[in-house]
């Protein structure tokens, strides 16, 4: 297992300025967005020289980009806008083994129109999922031509809200291009946190298998925050990954460049307490 971070965490002029720090701070892996080359997130074009220029630049400095982003809100209430950002991702996912990687990470969505990380009533509507299964669709038929795996947090603001509600959706698809990426603060909120240890336990027990990918962040009283600084049990989620013998590249995110030293020690140190071989060179 490796510990990787969002290229996003650091901001330059350049995107081989951003690769720089990467390798500044110790991380063999990264997790890329286009935002990172001066694009949005979702480009409205792109092409292979776009996409393997990206790669030279991260293979030069001996990184490996362990996923790419094309997040968006799955199940935006305004359908044009939902099919326009669905074909930009999809763009992304054909594009993804150019860029040299296979896994291309997506959000399942909220019915919430101006922010997707924001709960929303409607979610636990069955148009909400109807919706996330029509867009998963099209992502999906993208991804199976070109060899591509969609990992999918589970996010308590989400349509799938819940670890037992990725298991649903596992065992609905049953398609081998649809994983997890497993992000234990996603899963907990502030009334929550102290139930913390059935929910994880839960979560391993019914995701563990599909799991491609583990966050490492925090949740705190103003929302995520980095590694470390929040009610999150890492001895206790490490342990689970030791256990059920998750072996998913680490990568740690929402945090400022300023406290990434602090964060990647941290993780380090809670893996090894926990038994686990967790390298960052």
């Amino acid at each position: 297992m490796e510990l990787g971070i969002f290229t996003r965490t650091f901001e330059r002029p350049t995107f081989g300025g951003v690769l720089d720090a990467v390798v500044e701070h110790g991380f063999p892996l990264v997790h890329f967005n286009f935002r990172s080359t001066g694009l949005p997130s979702l480009p409205e074009r792109l092409s292979f020289a776009q996409c393997a220029a990206v790669r030279r630049e991260v293979e030069a400095r001996g990184l490996r980009m362990a996923g790419v982003s094309a997040t968006f809100n799955a199940i935006h209430p305004d359908r044009q806008r939902r099919t326009w950002e669905t074909d930009l991702a999809r763009q992304i996912i054909v594009h993804a083994p150019d860029l040299g990687t296979h896994l291309v990470s997506v959000s399942t969505g909220t019915r919430d129109p101006d922010d997707m990380w924001h709960g929303h009533t409607a979610n636990d509507e069955l148009s909400a999922w109807d919706d996330l299964r029509y867009t998963l669709m099209r992502l999906l038929d993208a991804a199976r031509q070109a060899g591509v795996t969609l990992g999918i947090e589970p996010e308590h603001n989400n349509v799938v809200s819940s670890a037992r509600r990725a298991r649903q959706l596992l065992d609905e698809f049953r398609d081998e291009h649809l994983r997890i990426i497993l992000d234990a603060a996603n899963l907990l909120d502030l009334e929550t946190a102290d139930r913390q240890a059935a929910i994880l336990v839960e979560a391993f027990d019914l995701l563990s298998t599909d799991t491609v990918m583990v966050h490492a962040k925090d949740i705190g009283v103003s929302g995520d925050v980095a590694a470390g600084r929040g009610l999150l049990d890492y001895r206790l989620y490490f342990e689970l990954i030791a256990a059920h013998a998750a072996a998913a590249p680490v990568i740690i995110h929402e945090l400022g460049e300023g406290d990434v030293p602090r964060a990647r020690d941290f993780v380090l140190a809670q893996a090894a307490a926990a038994g686990l071989s967790l390298s960052n060179r």
